[in-house]
């Protein structure tokens, strides 16, 4: 990948676990060790926010360029392949090290929430770039799965085939920006012309996974932009069915700041507000809120295993502690030609049929750095 960007990650204290991959300890980790609150997601699902893993494995590239990401999009192709069961090593000893400072923390040394966060059971797969994109997901879903561990996997709904195939993480999100195709276009500005059409389609397969893992539809709000037609979301919703929705709101931080401005973030009544509108035209109901992170949660229904309990878990095969400074793993180069990945759900020569599903492909090997 790109060196200069990969620096300027590092600035910003993103630690590398591999090649393309990296970790980057969650502001509400840490301040679940001072006991100065938690993440929603542990409010909402019942995580344990100092136990979580904040991670990428597509740190190089995205198809989209949001103009409310806080980060700035660098695309490079994959020159290597991370291997997934180092990766998942790497990452609990990158956090590890982030986190070490706190040992010296009068507040939290010794604490059993300090002990607790040297073995992560949970891998948020998002933080960067559109994780998809990377040919081994698959397998380390399964991995962490193997482990004992869950995993929360968000996507851009920009890659259906893959997804269609993909081994199911503990929770799917997938992201909507806008009730129509004309300000999908103007949020995020997409590579590919078709883009409200993939992500369609990828609503689509979201449906057919209910019942097999947790899904969810996100939508970031952008006040005086995309806080409209509420009637429009609400058919997206219908169309999915997912178990939840978070309605959350833009914060104004990171490279989002050159684009936007502190008005364009809504206020957390304002998000309560269009969140209420939006349930009253689908049948959905406010279940939850934080208002720290300006979320909403909407569900037809609360149900009991909403909250997950992982007050016994712990991961299997976890590196020992003893090895905390081991340095990352050498990853495996990739195939210089065009190759199938059965395991990955890349796109085989059937799927390809349509020009739709070519185009795909192309994207999809021009970040493996397969085609230039």
């Amino acid at each position: 990948m790109n060196q200069e960007y990969k620096k300027l990650l590092q600035k910003q204290h993103y630690e590398f676990i591999g090649d393309h991959s990296a970790v980057k300890v969650c502001e509400w980790t840490k301040k679940s060790l001072r006991a100065g609150g938690h993440c929603y997601k542990q409010k909402f699902y019942g995580i344990r926010s100092h136990q979580c893993v904040q991670m990428t494995v597509a740190v190089n590239f995205c198809d989209l360029d949001c103009v409310y990401c806080w980060r700035e999009r660098n695309n490079s192709p994959f020159t290597v392949i991370d291997d997934p069961k180092t990766l998942i090593d790497n990452a609990i000893r990158a956090q590890r090290k982030q986190l070490s400072g706190f040992g010296g923390n009068e507040n939290t040394k010794g604490s059993k929430k300090l002990d607790e966060s040297k073995f992560p059971i949970h891998f948020a797969i998002s933080l960067n770039g559109e994780n998809l994109y990377y040919p081994q997901l698959g397998e380390l879903i399964a991995e962490i799965r193997r482990r004992g561990g869950s995993s929360f996997l968000v996507t851009n709904g920009q890659l259906p085939e893959v997804l269609a195939k993909l081994e199911l993480p503990t929770q799917l999100y997938i992201s909507i920006d806008s009730p129509n195709p004309e300000l999908q276009k103007e949020i995020t500005r997409a590579l590919r012309p078709d883009s409200w059409e993939k992500l369609m389609q990828s609503l689509d397969i979201l449906r057919e996974l209910k019942g097999k893992t947790r899904t969810v539809l996100r939508i970031t709000c952008i006040k005086g932009m995309n806080m409209v037609e509420p009637a429009g979301y609400a058919r997206l919703i219908e169309r999915a069915k997912p178990d939840f929705v978070e309605v959350k709101g833009y914060m104004f931080i990171g490279a989002s700041r050159e684009r936007l401005s502190i008005k364009n973030m809504p206020l957390h009544a304002e998000i309560l507000q269009f969140s209420e509108e939006i349930a009253k035209e689908c049948g959905y109901k406010l279940i939850d809120e934080q208002p720290a992170s300006r979320v909403a949660l909407l569900m037809k229904e609360d149900v009991p295993w909403r909250m997950m309990n992982f007050s016994n878990a712990a991961l299997s095969e976890a590196p020992a502690i003893v090895h905390a400074s081991h340095k990352p793993n050498r990853a495996r180069p990739i195939l210089s030609g065009m190759r199938e990945h059965s395991e990955s759900r890349c796109c085989t020569s059937e799927q390809q049929s349509t020009a739709s599903d070519a185009q795909e492909s192309e994207t999809i090997m021009m970040a493996r750095g397969l085609k230039h």
